[in-house]
């Protein structure tokens, strides 16, 4: 018996269904958005990249339940430039911002540059922040002023202001002065004259900070904001930008046996990821993207307490001083772990090995909402959902990596990654656990590695032979062309001046700026910070 023939609107009606049903991108709803951005964590931080580590079984889950980028890039190696780029999709040599904000700073992001939380609240989502800022906490650069609904948390990092409980640094910062007494031991990085504040949107709820506190106070103002966005029927856009894995380091409880300090913290860290995601899924799973991954690699001058490379230890640096880590241009500055759940739409139990960057998180989030990018500038980031969504692996052709600290003029594009190939043009350390920091050296021709096969970075492709003198010229191009995209962009500068009037003071009158019954009264904390201190 013959098979019959369909007509020509038949098949059409057919593939439309199959279409349909193979598509998850064609949404019928604008989906919700967490991003959970972790600080100075390693690539090796997470099980599921390294089997030494032990303490994320709730990040294990999140990989086994979604997709686990291994190749995966901050946009810098220090905070501040990080999570500009992660906000504008833009590298600090376009949006301005290439290196860390002070306490006193008066700027911040760049005021033209567009956040993704101002394009996704225009599109009609409620837009929330919690944790971490960095971006200038004086005036306009506040985050209820770049497109945030709603805000809680530190202006900048949580070593930047002293607390009445240190925590545990390398070496320690002494707890806040009392009663105009000057703080002993004081060393020239502890900041001892003004105590750490703690923002509800623009009012200060706490100052300083109950840091042995603070991640159950993330946990619960981040499930709060979720209940809040869902009760209202809109979208929400969650950007929780943990203190975890920044020193000083303050888990709840006293180590196990053989964890460690930092074992502990990133325990903590784990359960508290776990916690949203937990969160999420009770308000209509499958209705919510979580992206997590970090800001830049280990600290590594904090020894015991940074964190674990796995096996992107630039070894070629190694060799000659400092560290191979955070602030600089070798893998484990910037190479950081990333996972992306979705249920129903990312594939489970997958590994992807496409070149990706934090970057990308603004052009891929604005797509799946349904919204445009700002016709104005130039993106270094892309949208990649269809490597969300398993139907391609392939990312960047080229990514840029900028000096972040370590050598060369901050921000500056000097080294680059094209395919397997990784190119330096500039050199050099971060200061090492053991107070090492290797000298910055300028390559010309550029040193090159074949990361295919020198993961560790360890030996860069002789000069002379066939595959350098292959790979030199398209190299030199792709560099080339990135420098002339950049310069005939919009490029924004960002204000780095300081006055000590912008440092957040709830109370001028008592010792580092202590609000008055903020620590060691018998308010609870959850009572305290509704207590408003200040409007700035």
């Amino acid at each position: 018996m013959g098979t019959p023939s369909l007509s020509p609107w038949a098949l059409l009606g057919l593939a439309l269904v199959l279409v349909g049903l193979w598509a998850p991108c064609v949404l019928s709803r604008q989906p919700n958005f967490i991003v959970i951005l972790a600080d100075d964590v390693g690539w090796g931080d997470l099980g599921a990249n390294w089997a030494e580590t032990k303490e994320t079984p709730h990040l294990d889950q999140l990989a086994a339940e979604g997709t686990r980028f291994v190749d995966f890039h901050s946009a810098a190696s220090t905070c501040s430039p990080s999570r500009a780029s992660l906000l504008t999709g833009r590298l600090g040599v376009r949006n301005g911002v290439t290196h860390n904000f002070a306490i006193a700073s008066l700027g911040g992001l760049p005021l033209n540059e567009t956040t993704l939380a101002e394009v996704l609240r225009e599109a009609g989502y409620s837009t929330g922040a919690v944790g971490k800022w960095h971006l200038g906490h004086h005036g306009r650069h506040h985050p209820n002023s770049r497109g945030f609904d709603y805000y809680f948390g530190i202006p900048y990092s949580h070593d930047m202001g002293c607390t009445d409980t240190p925590g545990y640094n390398l070496p320690p910062c002494p707890p806040c002065p009392r009663h105009g007494t000057a703080a002993r031991g004081a060393r020239k990085d502890c900041y001892t004259e003004v105590a750490l504040p703690l923002f509800e949107n623009v009012t200060i709820v706490q100052q300083p900070v109950e840091l042995g506190s603070l991640a159950t106070r993330y946990a619960e103002e981040a499930a709060r904001f979720i209940q809040r966005a869902s009760d209202s029927g809109r979208p929400y856009f969650l950007y929780l930008a943990l203190a975890h894995m920044h020193v000083p380091l303050s888990p709840p409880l006293p180590p196990a046996p053989g964890r460690g300090i930092y074992g502990a913290s990133l325990s903590e860290m784990d359960a508290l990821v776990g916690r949203i995601k937990e969160v999420a899924d009770s308000h209509g799973k499958g209705n919510t993207l979580l992206w997590f991954a970090g800001d830049n690699g280990p600290w590594a001058q904090k020894c015991e307490l940074a964190g674990r490379l796995g096996p992107f230890v630039g070894a070629w640096q190694r060799q000659r001083g400092g560290s191979s880590a955070k602030q600089t241009t070798w893998e484990g500055g910037h190479r950081v772990p990333a996972l992306v759940y979705w249920p129903g739409r990312v594939p489970a139990r997958r590994t992807s090995h496409a070149l990706l960057s934090v970057l990308d998180i603004f052009p891929t989030l604005v797509a799946l909402a349904g919204a445009a990018l700002p016709l104005d500038r130039r993106f270094d980031g892309l949208d990649v959902s269809p490597v969300l969504f398993g139907w391609s692996d392939v990312g960047h052709k080229v990514l840029l990596h900028p000096n972040s600290g370590a050598a060369g003029k901050v921000g500056e594009i000097e080294a680059l990654r094209l395919a397997q190939y990784k190119a330096f043009y500039t050199t050099g350390g971060a200061t090492a656990c053991d107070g090492s920091t290797g000298p910055a050296e300028r390559h010309q021709p550029p040193l090159i590695f074949n990361l295919e096969r020198d993961i560790q970075e360890q030996e860069p492709l002789d000069v002379a032979s066939r595959e350098y003198q292959e790979v030199l010229p398209a190299i030199s191009r792709a560099y080339t062309r990135a420098l002339q995209d950049i310069a005939a962009d919009n490029v924004s500068v960002a204000d780095y001046s300081q006055d000590p009037a912008a440092v957040p003071c709830c109370s001028v009158r008592h010792v580092g700026c202590r609000c008055h019954g903020a620590h060691g009264a018998t308010l609870e904390p959850h009572v305290e910070k509704r207590t408003p201190r200040l409007c700035l």
